[in-house]
């Protein structure tokens, strides 16, 4: 596997080579994204390997993290969802490089080999959002045949995945979207979508629309897109339609799972109150821990192969905008770091 990648179309060292970083500012100025290039590639170490960049696709950067990780740098390397000639890869969190360059230099046990009849584009475009519905349906809950699984926003990028899994692991899949397009997307999928509450013109009322759909019984597992933990004045339009905490917890069936993205949750005595009676389980959702702890590689590496497999048979069909050239990149990434894209951003190179 090294060597074939080590011997494709690879520049030699002491070529210049050009990638996106984010400049964080020690003076209270807003951070911003600019190119910068490096003189030399990194030095090869043992099980290292080249990879030639054909496309990158750009995902929000999470600034408390990196913070709580003390990796607060001056630039960060930008684009980590990387395919390549033969191979494509998460680059991992503590990567130096920024996967929109030419050459990258990345361990082989963060690769994964891209089926032929799959696009550079797909192969970018789907693994995050991947790796993070494997994480919320086979890790942080358990879906299988006849449980109902509801996700919040099922029009975005994830959602999209998410919805996709869910259906192919047989569950019943109720979605919510918040604007007419977003609507006319979900109806034209395959399989359709069991339920679709379009809550963009406040007609539909999300809890008696779930329990109509399953009886009463309640949704087995909670995919959210974010939640309000409390009513506040001077709301923007895009918190008014996130679910409360409230009506996530009623949704819940007896031993049902709520996997949320909500890293700030606070549960008062009443809502873990009715958790415990009900039997059901809060999990969050971190698609970085693979990243952070290297305790399960194998499974990791596992879920990168089958994302692979199930975009070339079909089953994932990723929400991407059309191709970014390499130029445009800055623009695109500051609309996805403000959360203003809603197609999944790829840069082709």
């Amino acid at each position: 596997m090294t060597t074939r990648v080590s011997t494709v179309g690879v520049p030699e060292d002491g070529v210049t080579m050009k990638g996106l970083y984010w400049q964080q500012s020690s003076s209270g100025e807003e951070a911003s994204f600019v190119f910068l290039e490096k003189d030399n590639l990194p030095v090869m170490r043992d099980n290292y390997v080249k990879v030639k960049v054909k496309a990158c696709a750009l995902s929000r950067i999470d600034k408390k993290l990196l913070s709580e990780l003390k990796m607060e740098i001056e630039f960060l390397p930008v684009g980590r969802e990387i395919a390549g000639i033969v191979l494509e890869s998460i680059l991992p969190l503590d990567s130096e490089d920024s996967g929109l360059c030419e050459v990258v230099i990345v361990h082989e046990h963060y690769l994964a080999h891209k089926p032929e009849k799959i696009s550079w584009l797909e192969a970018a475009g789907t693994i995050r959002d991947g790796v993070r519905a494997y994480t919320a349906l086979h890790y942080l809950s358990y879906v299988s045949p006849g449980k109902t699984v509801l996700v919040m926003d099922g029009a975005s990028p994830f959602g999209t995945i998410a919805v996709q899994l869910a259906q192919h692991r047989g569950a019943k899949v109720i979605s919510t979207v918040y604007s007419p397009e977003d609507k006319q997307y979900l109806e034209k999928l395959t399989p359709s979508v069991a339920r679709i509450i379009d809550e963009s013109n406040g007609k539909y009322d999300l809890t008696e629309s779930c329990l109509e759909e399953t009886g009463g019984l309640g949704v087995d597992i909670i995919l959210d897109a974010g939640v309000r933990l409390y009513s506040k004045e001077n709301e923007t339009t895009s918190q008014q339609l996130l679910p409360h905490k409230h009506d996530i917890i009623s949704l819940l069936s007896v031993g049902g799972h709520w996997v949320t993205m909500e890293e700030n949750l606070q549960l008062d005595p009443p809502d873990s109150r009715c958790l415990f009676l009900k039997g059901a389980t809060v999990s969050f959702l971190n698609d970085e821990v693979w990243n952070l702890s290297n305790m399960q590689q194998g499974k990791y590496l596992c879920i990168l192969e089958d994302i692979m497999e199930k975009i070339s048979s079909g089953v994932l069909r990723p929400h991407l905008d059309e191709p970014i050239p390499l130029y445009e990149a800055k623009v695109s990434m500051e609309m996805v770091q403000k959360n203003q894209a809603r197609k999944r951003q790829v840069v082709q190179l």
